[in-house]
């Protein structure tokens, strides 16, 4: 008999996060053997133009997804009201499936594997994601000097500690971070209970060598950038991308490279253009686009270099950027800061690209450009040795294998 497990995500099935961080994972333990009901909360744009297609993966890999609609104001009453929204729905299933395992991705349905925990003896999985109470805080969205905030942050930082001590096991997305936890010494928090597993790549899709030149050189033709020297950037901004000083990296550029700043995001355009236009670069030497995950890799063909410029503090310390792993699967050098997760460590020991060696915001935006070390193969040797999405799904599934069928 199938074991039943409950995957709970915050994140939306139909974002791109969903898409290349969740459903690939469930996706590869399915095959082993496990059946999944998952839930996620959806934005409803989103939902509109993605749900029909993540239905149809999910039917196709016999997964049972109930999606949840995302509420996004009034702030912090919103996420309480997708709380109790999704309870009811909980307790249905787990009175017709009995769940085996709760999988929760990061602090919010976390809440929830800890109530399934103590109240059915259902094995918990905390996949941590990053230390997201102190990224609120550190990315500016909680301020700590409103009691409401001071409140919730107190009311957190309690249940992280209960997550990691009550927890069966606990995934870190970086060797860093899963230190800083031992640091902790938190009752339960051994080091054989941390799995690091950093954001994986799915290596069939993200192959240069299945991708035809000609369909690239068509692609540069019709973007018109046959003649530039694209550095490129890809995901969202956020709060943690540092676009101010990743358009100062730009500007450093050799001009006699007719260079190009291409952005893969589905932020607003005018608002990247604008903050162009504020650092006196040239709009026509910024081109922003909006990219369906699916062609996300041919359009990193076109980059020459990438860059990405996080803010590095504390809770950076378990960030794993997903298009790092993804940059260099496609052997694309990767430009980025130190002080976030593994990310430098890696760089430097495959020969990737770039590590700015200040953390300091100005500095890391006048560093001129310097690839005299970068080394394609090894870039994409490192892909395959450490984001590889098929040794992430067998170290999730080596979890699974001890929490679901325990030795006796």
């Amino acid at each position: 008999m199938e074991k039943q497990a409950l995957y709970l995500s915050y994140d939306g099935m139909t974002d791109p996060l969903g898409q290349s961080q969740v459903l690939p994972y469930i996706i590869g333990l399915q095959k082993k053997g496990i059946s999944f009901t998952l839930i996620s909360f959806e934005k409803s744009e989103r939902f509109k133009q993605e749900g029909a297609a993540i239905k149809q993966i999910c039917r196709e890999n016999n997964i049972d997804w109930q999606p949840l609609f995302y509420t996004k104001y009034p702030k912090v009453v919103s996420t309480l009201f997708d709380l109790i929204k999704i309870y009811p729905v909980i307790n249905r299933l787990q009175k017709s499936k009995q769940f085996d395992i709760v999988h929760c991705r990061s602090y919010i349905t976390s809440l929830i594997g800890l109530r399934l925990k103590r109240k059915y003896g259902i094995k918990f999985i905390f996949d941590m994601r990053g230390f997201w109470v102190d990224e609120r805080v550190e990315g500016r969205i909680w301020n700590l000097k409103s009691a409401v905030f001071k409140f919730i942050y107190v009311y957190f930082k309690k249940k992280e500690k209960a997550f990691l001590s009550t927890s069966d096991a606990i995934v870190s997305l970086t060797h860093t971070g899963k230190n800083e936890l031992l640091n902790w010494s938190l009752k339960n928090v051994t080091a054989s209970k941390i799995s690091v597993i950093p954001c994986c790549v799915d290596l069939a899709k993200f192959n240069p060598e299945v991708i035809p030149e000609s369909a690239v050189f068509s692609l540069k033709q019709q973007l018109q950038l046959t003649n530039r020297y694209v550095v490129g950037y890809v995901g969202s901004i956020g709060t943690w991308y540092l676009l101010d000083e990743m358009l100062r990296f730009f500007k450093t550029i050799d001009p006699e490279k007719n260079p190009i700043f291409v952005l893969l995001t589905k932020d607003p355009a005018e608002e990247i253009y604008v903050k162009a236009d504020q650092a006196q670069i040239k709009r026509e030497n910024i081109l922003v686009l909006s990219v369906k995950h699916t062609d996300i890799p041919m359009h990193l063909l076109l980059f020459d270099c990438s860059v990405f410029f996080i803010r590095a503090c504390f809770s950076k310390k378990a960030s794993s950027p997903t298009k790092q792993a993804e940059l260099m699967a496609m052997g694309i050098p990767v430009i980025c800061n130190a002080g976030v997760g593994d990310s430098a460590a890696i760089i430097e020991d495959y020969q990737a690209g770039q590590v700015m060696a200040s953390n300091n915001e100005h500095e890391v935006a006048i560093v001129p450009l310097d690839l005299r070390t970068f080394d394609k193969e090894s870039t994409k040797n490192g892909a395959r040795n450490y984001f590889d999405l098929a040794t992430g799904v067998e170290r999730y599934w080596e979890i699974y294998q001890n929490l679901l069928f325990e030795k006796s």
